[in-house]
């Protein structure tokens, strides 16, 4: 299984629209649409991080987002002193999930991430009714937090101390 990453533009986003996620509501997992607006403002405000199409032996399966923060209010206090990336829009086609695609696509943005520039902790949201999704992260290193930001609660992962 070969994983490769594409940087999402205005040219592929079409594709990254017909990753089939109509199982998934918009309250766990953020619109292509919106990611597509968040990766643009990074880019306007010159913001660090990626997104990416996430590709498995040549087909598009999913799409992720990591990049540079912004603070909000809502933020876990562990984090609020220090720069940190916000993990948002992820998400496999439904008919490649449950395959380590996941996995294997999360670590790999993590690791293109942090080699391009520099090393910080991540923070995540998680829909609080979306379980399957709370126990991939936490299978991933993330922690959950007493934290919350509307319905999602807060996890964040720490990188690994050499």
């Amino acid at each position: 299984m070969e994983i490769t990453f594409e940087q999402l533009t205005h040219e592929n986003y079409n594709t990254a629209c017909a990753i089939d996620r109509d199982d998934i509501p918009e309250s766990f997992v953020d619109t292509a649409s919106t990611i597509m607006e968040i990766n643009d403002y990074g880019f306007e405000h010159n913001l660090i991080g990626h997104t990416y199409l996430i590709r498995c032996d040549g087909a598009y399966v999913g799409l992720i987002l990591l990049g540079e923060a912004i603070p909000w209010d809502t933020d876990p206090p562990q984090v609020r002193q220090e720069p940190f990336y916000r993990l948002m829009g992820f998400v496999i086609d439904k008919k490649f999930r449950s395959k380590g695609i996941g996995g294997l696509a999360l670590e790999g943005t993590i690791a293109r991430v942090y080699q391009d520039f520099g090393v910080r902790p991540i923070v995540m949201g998680c829909h609080k009714d979306n379980s399957r999704a709370a126990v991939f992260y936490e299978k991933h290193g993330f922690k959950k937090t007493d934290y919350m930001e509307g319905n999602d609660c807060y996890y964040l992962r720490y990188p690994e101390k050499c």
